[in-house]
C-alpha cells in the first residue's frame, strides 16, 4: 500500500482540456485512508483536493482558482503506480463537475535533489 503523505508531484506535461500544466505542483497528505492536499503553479493560483485511498487508487474531489480568476471543480480516480526508485506516478481519469469535459493526465513524484558535499555532515 502506497502512502501519499508528504509526497510532491507535478503533471508530466500540459493537460488537454484541463487547467493543470507542467508547472502545477501537488502536495499530498494522508492519514489512514483519508487523502488531502493543495496544488498551485502554472495556470492554478490555488487548489485543494480531498478524498480516499485504498492503496491502489485515489478517489478525489478537487476545487481550484485559476489565474484568470475563475473557479472550477471536479472529481478524479487516480491509479497509483510505484516506480522502481520508490517514487509514485498517478494515472488520472478526471471529470469536471463545474463545466463540461473530462480527460486523463499523469502526475509524477519529483525526485529528491542529491545533497552536495557542503550539505552532508
Amino acid at each position: 500500500m502506497v502512502d501519499m503523505d508528504g509526497r510532491v508531484l507535478r503533471a508530466a506535461g500540459d493537460v488537454t482540456g484541463g487547467d493543470v500544466d507542467a508547472a502545477t505542483e501537488f502536495r499530498f497528505r494522508q492519514a489512514g485512508d483519508m487523502v488531502w492536499g493543495r496544488y498551485s503553479g502554472g495556470a492554478i493560483r490555488l487548489g485543494f483536493l480531498v478524498g480516499t485511498s485504498d492503496g491502489a487508487a485515489l478517489r478525489l474531489r478537487y476545487s481550484h482558482l485559476n489565474t484568470a480568476g475563475e473557479t472550477a471543480s471536479g472529481h478524479t480516480v487516480d491509479r497509483v503506480e510505484e516506480l522502481a526508485d520508490g517514487r509514485v506516478r498517478l494515472h488520472e481519469a478526471w471529470q469536471w463537475d463545474s463545466r463540461d469535459g473530462s480527460g486523463s493526465s499523469v502526475l509524477e513524484e519529483q525526485p529528491i535533489p542529491a545533497r552536495t558535499g557542503r550539505d552532508s555532515a
